[in-house]
């Protein structure tokens, strides 16, 4: 038999942990496929019209070309230089695009399916740690957030993130409850896969999953400690393992490491991906071998509806209030009563362990994040999700079972979530000239709910009674009805695709890295030279002709001074074009005696002059105006500098 609706939401028993985690129900198996089915519809919808990511897409391409360039992560196909990022985010696109061909829809799949993984391994570890219902509500709010629904949808580094520590979140809480170094080991591991994909992002978890097992591993804390640090050790090997590959590989055999001036991956990691972030807190980045922060795109805070906000209150902001926050009410009360409520259990108690991992979990996301640079960077939001989702599952079921037992001191806590969260909700969505029905909508539903669980009261009810299954029904639907209402843009295509793992009525993109976009995006980039959707333009092929025809011997059809101007060619053609200074310009590669090392020995030929604002730009561009010859070309500018058509001096 299935079970009733009252009784899939039937709160945590009173016990030393929370239920079993096995033998769903009838209607709790239904639930679990149609959010299963809500995720894949809303990640995979009209897929087939996905957008190459400028600057990744590139280097996707260029990492099918050769398993070199695959393992380094190389921007060109020459593998001169490589991304500014570690590559393991991109290894999964990569794989895709060498089976199914390269397509952006074969790129974006990969992020897909990291996505479904994540809402999976939410409801089970959330399941685990606070039941069913709780697993349940947090898969469900999860999939119906607006960042989760954009982010998985675009070739950013996320979703890998974002699914590797949910999997160490998944273990750690396993290891917790059952005191086993085995599943505390995987976590290590996964932190450390996640740093391949976000580097010392991946690590900022670690403070939540230590003390979780630290505070509630049924063991001695020696052996709490020794398994920790092992675990530790495993992290930082599988986190160092692709940049100690790099420092042990010849630099004459592996591409230039970009956003560094001394060619360490250990000075990309920390330096130019790191220290760089905060800047605004007077942190250098300068002793590191990064290229400056004021070189960066991209690091500017957060607009908010074309407002800025402050450091400490971007969080706060429309912009990212509206991809991720909507539950920041029912959050921040469920972790003060899951950890006030639950004080005086045992030291081992899985439940108020729980509260403490994704209460951490928050807390240090959103500090980092207030602290550093964010710009338009909203997918970014997607680890914040996580244990938002994963609190309002399991504080909505806290709440739920202290209002069934009419407890006095505790019953006020539903109400109170559902007041604050609503009102919330609609202040953000008042911020957007977008569905003007939505607050009214959620206010009624939630003031509604409110209603029936009041009259679920009534003498002579016992609860939980139809109606008072009908009123938490409705103050759910009340709390997740603005944040799905953004979510659900992702099916209408005049909202197109951000590129930032946005969903919803985002009225300014600024960021360096745009997604570029489709006709029908109304917020679409007038000053893009190319339709990343197609190919070539008639007239980039007839410019790509020309320069090959000309190109002889040369290993490069050309070089530029900016990526941009070498994009379009890697990226339909696969084309050898040299992109010098990286993706700031200002990484010295390759050097001026590099540069002409290539001229002289008749690898280089041609040279396109791209705006680029750094010194090495400036300076490579002086000298190729000084020493090459102008060639005949109406549209670009393009100097032919092999030694037999150099002349000194020629302008």
């Amino acid at each position: 038999m299935g079970v009733t609706t009252s009784e899939l939401i039937r709160p945590v028993r009173s016990t030393d942990g929370p239920p079993p985690a096995r033998g769903k129900g009838f209607d709790a198996e239904l639930a679990w496929w149609a959010i299963m089915l809500a995720a894949t519809v809303l990640f995979t919808w009209d897929i087939q019209h996905s957008t190459y990511h400028s600057f990744y897409s590139e280097t996707a391409r260029s990492m099918t070309e050769s398993w070199k360039g695959f393992l380094f992560g190389s921007f060109d196909p020459a593998n001169t230089i490589t991304i500014d990022k570690l590559p393991g985010f991109l290894w999964p696109q990569a794989l895709s695009a060498r089976i199914f061909g390269f397509h952006p829809w074969a790129l974006t799949l990969p992020q897909v399916v990291e996505g479904v993984l994540c809402v999976a391994v939410l409801h089970r570890a959330v399941r685990r740690w606070a039941g069913e219902s709780a697993g349940l509500l947090a898969a469900g709010a999860f999939t119906l957030t607006p960042v989760v629904a954009g982010m998985f949808r675009t070739e950013v580094e996320d979703p890998a993130f974002t699914l590797c520590v949910l999997l160490a979140a998944s273990a750690t809480l396993r290891a917790a409850r059952e005191a086993r170094l085995r599943p505390l080991l995987m976590a290590g591991l996964w932190v450390g896969l996640g740093f391949q994909a976000k580097m010392l992002e991946a690590w900022a978890v670690l403070p939540a999953l230590g003390l979780l097992y630290l505070v509630s591993a049924p063991v001695t804390l020696r052996r709490r400690l020794t398994q920790l640090a092992t675990a530790g050790a495993v992290c930082v090997a599988a986190s160092a393992s692709w940049m100690v590959l790099v420092s042990l590989t010849p630099a004459q055999d592996r591409p230039f490491i970009d956003g560094t001036t001394d060619n360490s991956a250990f000075s990309q990691v920390v330096g130019y991906n790191f220290l760089n972030r905060f800047a605004s807190l007077g942190i250098s980045a300068k002793a590191t071998g990064s290229v400056a922060a004021t070189t960066m795109a991209g690091t500017a805070p957060a607009h908010s509806g074309g407002q800025s906000t402050g450091q400490w209150a971007k969080m706060f902001g429309p912009s990212l209030a509206s991809q991720v926050g909507w539950l920041y009410p029912v959050a921040a009360l469920s972790v003060v009563c899951g950890l006030v409520w639950l004080r005086g259990r045992h030291r081992t108690d899985p439940l108020r362990a729980g509260f403490l991992l994704w209460g951490v979990w928050l807390a240090t996301y959103f500090l980092v994040f207030s602290a550093g640079a964010v710009g338009a960077h909203t997918y970014y939001m997607g680890v914040v999700a996580v244990p938002l989702a994963a609190l309002f599952g399991g504080g909505i079921v806290q709440f739920w079972r202290a209002w069934r037992r009419a407890d006095r001191t505790r019953s006020w806590a539903l109400p109170t979530a559902a007041v604050g969260t609503v009102a919330w909700s609609a202040f953000i969505a008042t911020r957007y000239s977008f569905l003007p029905w939505l607050a009214p909508a959620a206010t009624v539903a939630g003031a509604l709910g409110l209603l029936l669980l009041a009259l679920s009261r009534a003498p002579g009810r016992r609860p939980p009674s139809r109606i008072a299954v009908l009123g938490i029904g409705a103050v759910v639907v009340g709390m997740l009805l603005p944040s799905a209402a953004w979510a659900s843009t992702v099916l209408d295509p005049k909202y197109g695709h951000s590129g930032m793992g946005a969903a919803g009525p985002v009225s300014t993109w600024h960021h360096h890295r745009h997604a570029w976009p489709r006709t029908r995006n109304p917020h679409k980039n007038t000053a893009a030279r190319y339709d990343h959707r197609t190919a070539l333009t008639p007239e980039q092929q007839r410019f790509l002709a020309f320069m090959k025809a000309h190109q002889g011997p040369a290993t490069f059809v050309f070089a530029t001074t900016s990526w941009r101007w070498a994009s379009p060619y890697i990226l339909f053609a696969g084309a050898k074009v040299l992109p010098m200074g990286g993706f700031t310009g200002a990484a010295p590669t390759p050097t001026s005696a590099g540069f002409r090392n290539l001229i002289a020995t008749g690898r280089l030929r041609h040279v396109v002059l791209g705006g680029a604002p750094t010194a090495p730009g400036r300076a490579a561009a002086q000298w190729v105006r000084g020493h090459c010859a102008p060639m005949p070309h109406q549209t670009f500018r393009v100097y032919d500098c092999a030694p037999t058509s150099a002349t000194p001096n020629r302008r």
